[in-house]
């Protein structure tokens, strides 16, 4: 037998049966329906008060049947539209309604996003037969070069046009004469991003600033954005964040639009997460979802991968939810015998055995990095540290003071992996410059934790420079942002310097009221403005005072020689002229051939 799509818990084995036996059933001829599936369909929805829909091909077989709702029917995956603008699907739908609301808006954004051949709808009466029926198809429209939805309502079924179909496919010749050659644009990676906030006094501008952060986090992971929806109420819904009337009508909008994916710009709980995917058949991400998402998608190291999997891991593992009759049904133990273990519980099971794996890995890598340090801090060689906000300029800054080529481009997160360079300093003075991994408003905790191993470098830096954007209107509560994650790492400590990036991008007024605030550096990363005085306050914070122990060329020598050997073998490191350049790879840190300070 055929399955039997959607919501089909809790009928009766004779009621399967019936249902089943629709698709024995045909429809003949240029009908939409027939008085015999009719009565069928309205009977059998009535007795279980669910609404039933069928999807039909044009020779009137029955492909599918679809149980739904008292209120609503979701239609199943039916693949890709077969041609281009200019064809149908070759489907028309055929469902009952129980509530006598007729054509609605889903059944008409089905209608044109899925391009079916019609739409059907039985309103079923209080004892199961057939009352109003009414029906919609496609039309073109010549002088807007666009498809419009045609309705109309009778009676009965009986005064139905009895050539229907005929219409459909004359519809459908005109569209190919309209649109011939066109493809159909086919959105399979776009969304509706969705923003909820408390009443405030700032919180439309703060919405607004979030939403537009979220808007680039999905331009970074490669999400085209359809529509953004800000809703501003008294209190979040605790189920379903936004209302089930607005979500509703969210869903709608989403499918008029062609988008899958719903994105939330908070991190959703998993009783929200199951309350709102129960009612949208779309996909839907919070935050640290998409987050996470760009992660994988960039990292490169294979530190940098074995964090992100624990952290996406770590996430879902309380998120995983029973979504189908698969997930739940019971698996037995050896020879079959008792209960065993859900399919759901296995999949947990898994998931927390690999998040073992994965912190025994990252911990092992930890204590590599740990050896690593230790050379280094025996050879005095200080380590500046660059942080900030994600795309505040931070690798531009690396590449600009190390002539190197880290990839810096206009994207949030475009750095993931720790990078490591040498500069040199007159008077024979090397440090390590090492640029991080950029920080987030809401960093999520998990994400936070499986990076910490990463961010440890921080804790030996001698010198952190915070790079914020002079030209972000959010500047100030960014730096606030990059401070709190500083301080949830326990590095408020550590000796400061702010440097305040894109002076090129900024008016001069905004430059010197942010000098003065943060008692920083002006520069631009990118025109390399303001180095000299820039690398001036390093070299004060760093050796002024003999607060750092200016390693001398020799002993810079022996580390990296030492640190190179350690890892890649050989029989020595041949250093010479001005730029020194090692015949061996750069080692694990990344390093480049010294940068000199002149």
């Amino acid at each position: 037998m055929r399955p039997i799509d959607g919501n089909t818990h809790g009928l009766k084995a004779r009621q399967l049966q019936r249902l089943e036996a629709t698709f024995r059933r045909r429809v003949k001829g240029e009908l939409l329906v027939t008085t015999e599936l009719t009565r069928h369909l309205c009977d059998l929805s009535r007795e279980i008060n669910r609404q039933i829909g069928v999807l039909l091909d044009r020779s009137g077989l029955i492909q599918r049947v679809v149980v739904g709702e008292p209120s609503r029917l979701y239609l199943p995956d039916i693949g890709r539209v077969r041609g281009g603008r200019s064809r149908f699907r070759g489907l028309r739908l055929l469902r009952t309604e129980l509530r006598a609301q007729g054509l609605t808006r889903e059944d008409l954004a089905d209608l044109n996003k899925l391009r079916l051949d019609a739409v059907l709808v039985l309103e079923v009466d209080p004892v199961g037969h057939a009352g109003y029926v009414h029906w919609a198809h496609l039309v073109p429209n010549n002088r807007e070069r666009t498809v419009t939805p045609t309705q109309e309502s009778f009676r009965s079924v009986h005064e139905l046009p009895p050539d229907a179909m005929a219409l459909v496919r004359a519809a459908e010749q005109e569209m190919g004469r309209l649109f011939a050659g066109d493809a159909l644009d086919v959105e399979r990676d776009a969304a509706v991003l969705v923003g909820v906030w408390p009443t405030g006094p700032k919180a439309r501008r703060e919405a607004e600033a979030s939403m537009a952060e979220l808007s680039e986090l999905a331009r970074t992971a490669n999400v085209r954005v359809l529509n953004e929806v800000i809703q501003i109420r008294k209190q979040v819904d605790p189920k379903t964040v936004l209302g089930m009337g607005k979500l509703e009508e969210l869903t709608l909008q989403a499918l008029e639009l062609g988008a899958e994916v719903l994105i939330f710009d908070r991190n959703l709980s998993p009783s929200q997460l199951r309350a709102i995917t129960n009612e949208t058949d779309l996909k839907v991400l919070d935050r640290t979802q998409l987050i996470l998402d760009i992660f994988a998608q960039h990292a490169k190291s294979r530190d940098g991968k074995l964090q992100v999997e624990l952290a996406q891991l770590k996430y879902a593992l309380p998120r995983l939810i029973d979504r189908s009759t698969a997930m739940s049904r019971l698996t037995g133990g050896i020879g079959g015998v008792g209960p065993g273990e859900t399919k759901l519980e296995i999949h947990r099971r898994r998931a927390r055995e690999r998040i073992h794996r994965l912190e025994q890995d990252i911990a092992k890598l930890s204590v590599h990095r740990s050896v690593r340090r230790k050379r280094r801090e025996s050879f005095r060689v200080p380590v500046v540290s660059i942080v900030g906000y994600t795309n505040a300029g931070k690798s531009t800054l690396l590449n600009a003071l190390t002539h190197s080529e880290v990839l810096a481009e206009n994207k949030l997160f475009a750095t993931l992996d720790t990078t490591t360079r040498r500069l040199r300093f007159p008077e024979e003075r090397e440090i390590v410059l090492t640029d991080t991994v950029g920080f987030i408003r809401d960093l999520p905790q998990d994400l936070l934790n499986a990076f910490k191993a990463t961010l440890e470098e921080l804790e030996e830096s001698d010198l952190i420079l915070h790079v914020i954007d002079a030209s972000d209107p959010q500047v100030d509560q960014k730096r606030q942002a990059v401070e709190g994650i500083l301080a949830e790492l326990a590095l408020e400590g550590l000796d400061r310097l702010v440097v305040v990036n894109k002076i090129d991008e900024t008016p001069k007024p905004m430059v010197s009221a942010l000098k003065k605030v943060t008692r920083g550096v002006a520069v631009s990363a990118l025109q390399r403005e303001g180095f000299d005085l820039l690398l001036k306050q390093i070299e004060r914070h760093l050796f002024e005072g003999l607060k750092v122990q200016p390693p001398t060329e020799q002993s810079a020598r022996d580390w990296l020689y030492r640190n190179r050997l350690s890892h890649f073998g050989g029989d020595e490191t041949s250093f010479g002229g001005g730029d020194e350049t090692s015949k061996f790879p750069a080692a694990n840190e990344g390093l480049a051939p010294t940068s000199e300070v002149r």
